[in-house]
């Protein structure tokens, strides 16, 4: 195998992330050309623990693993597929969804190799293997490989969902989950606040399957993380079909007391592609539907939850229902605002759904507005009043029902990806050609902060601008975001998960 080094190294991941697949030989250090289509792939910066089984489940969704070669010392795997097609559906895909191998983000190309030539006397790459393709195929894998996969008894798996940041839907989990045989039922529940549900294949054999490719990946993309056990039930018994539980042999079952069965439309946006692969194994399509959704599905155990918040501590001095707007505005589109009569510290805000309004205080709750750390609850409001009519409240309520600079009224908008905690550096786009970095950092010094650095991107309508600390970013955000840049062009500024 001495010719594993020559592999192409593509530069777009930039050459610091190239260490050691060169061999040190300069020459090959920075091949321009990425290397043409190959059914073996090149796995790069795998953690160090990872075992050959969880390499393997990166390509199982994509067709058969024909052999696979781990570089043990240098954190890097080859991965042989069955055909060259296969292998780049597998790169396809996961050039818009970063692969993961226990949590870390791992890198992967074409490999200059077009088969693997391993040691076919290493027993233990081929009893995994071996495990993996009868899997795969639908039969059983034999006893002395058994212990390779673990290979389980039940049918029924249990999935625990984190980083829930968008609603995960019992129809997103039937759509992704169906990629690996007839689900048959499905249980969804809240429990210790997490989103958690028990789906029931026909047969252990895709359970088994599914396990294998989804532990560990996320559904939408940096969020909503699939952690997948074996249930100890082999069996699941389901009463009712509605948006909680779904029996989808026995269609006649009721949908049970004051629970809804799912909206006919959010069903069919769900059930419209589930063959493809990106639909089913990362529906970033579902995405849309999932947002269209949301204002009619709410996030399970949170049904009763109103979409209204309670934020106290605030600096009474600054702080008015327009600034409340644009900071809250970023994780959900903001209905009403009410600061409290009686105590103008604290306000009540409404957004547009429960799921909103767990969001925003995930990510608002302890931070830093106007030099106040700020306290963001759920309120047992179900809605904010407006004042009755011919009562002036000094401008304290103020209605954003029509408002036109909400971020996600349109379903499926690409705003649903991109939501982050607050961070120093703010993502701005909508920049007027004619607008310099000297302008934009004028600007935003202006606003009482420090820039420490700023890039734009290639086509200049985009950029990102660092502040010294995450308060300077959210006062930049609050009083910049739709600033009229001329021309009645209007930025627009939101927080990034990246650094300068």
């Amino acid at each position: 195998m001495d010719g594993i080094s020559d592999v192409a190294v593509g530069v777009k991941r930039g050459s610091d992330e190239l260490n050691g697949a060169s061999n040190g030989s300069d020459s090959k250090k920075l091949r321009v050309e990425e290397a043409p289509p190959s059914r073996v792939l090149h796995i790069r910066k795998l953690p160090n623990e990872a075992s050959e089984t969880e390499v393997i489940a990166l390509g199982l969704p994509f067709g058969k693993v024909t052999n696979i070669l781990t570089l043990k010392g240098k954190n890097q795997a080859f991965l042989e597929m069955g055909t060259e097609e296969a292998a780049i559906t597998m790169v396809n895909y996961y050039t818009t969804v970063t692969p993961h191998v226990r949590n870390v983000p791992v890198f992967i190309q074409y490999s200059n190799h077009k088969e693997l030539k391993t040691d076919a006397g290493n027993q233990r790459t081929q009893a995994v293997l071996q495990a993996v393709s009868a899997v795969q195929s639908g039969g059983s894998p034999s006893s002395d490989v058994q212990e390779a996969l673990a290979a389980a008894s039940s049918p029924v798996l249990r999935i625990i969902i984190d980083n829930m940041f968008y609603p995960v839907t019992l129809d997103v989990l039937q759509q992704i989950f169906s990629k690996f045989g007839t689900v048959m039922k499905i249980i969804t529940f809240t429990k210790n606040n997490q989103f958690q549900a028990l789906l029931q294949f026909s047969d252990p054999v895709n359970a088994q399957q599914a396990k294998l490719a989804l532990d560990g990946q996320n559904i939408y993309n940096s969020c909503c993380t699939l952690r997948i056990d074996f249930s100890k039930l082999v069996n699941l018994n389901v009463k009712y079909n509605n948006d909680k539980s779904r029996d989808y042999t026995r269609p006649e079952l009721p949908a049970g007391d004051g629970q809804p069965s799912l909206d006919p439309t959010v069903a069919a946006a769900f059930s419209k592609d589930s063959s493809s692969l990106l639909g089913a194994l990362n529906p970033l399509s579902a995405a849309a539907a999932a947002a269209a959704a949301a204002g009619r599905v709410a996030l399970a155990g949170q049904t009763g939850s109103s979409g209204v918040l309670l934020v106290s501590n605030l600096n009474e001095e600054m702080v008015t229902p327009q600034s409340l707007f644009t900071l809250f505005g970023v994780y959900g589109d903001v209905q009403r605002v009410k600061i409290l009569y009686n105590k103008k510290d604290s306000a009540l805000i409404q957004m547009s759904d429960a799921n909103q309004a767990q969001l925003a205080m995930s990510h608002l709750n302890g931070q830093k507005m106007y030099g106040k750390i700020i306290r963001v609850t759920l309120s047992k409001h179900q809605t904010v009043a407006l004042p009755r009519d011919g009562l002036d409240d000094q401008g304290l309520t103020k209605d954003y029902a029509n408002s036109p600079l909400h971020r996600f009224k349109k379903p499926g908008s690409k705003n649903f990806q991109n939501i982050f905690p607050p961070s120093a550096t703010l993502h701005l786009s909508n920049i007027p050609q004619d607008v310099t970095e000297d302008d934009l950092r004028l600007l935003f010094s202006n606003a009482g902060g420090t820039v420490k650095a700023f890039k734009f991107f290639q086509d200049r309508k985009m950029a990102l601008i660092q502040m010294s600390t995450v308060e300077e970013a959210i006062q930049a955000l609050i009083d910049l975001h739709n600033y009229n840049m001329g021309g009645n062009q209007h930025l627009r500024v939101s927080f990034s998960k990246s650094t300068i």
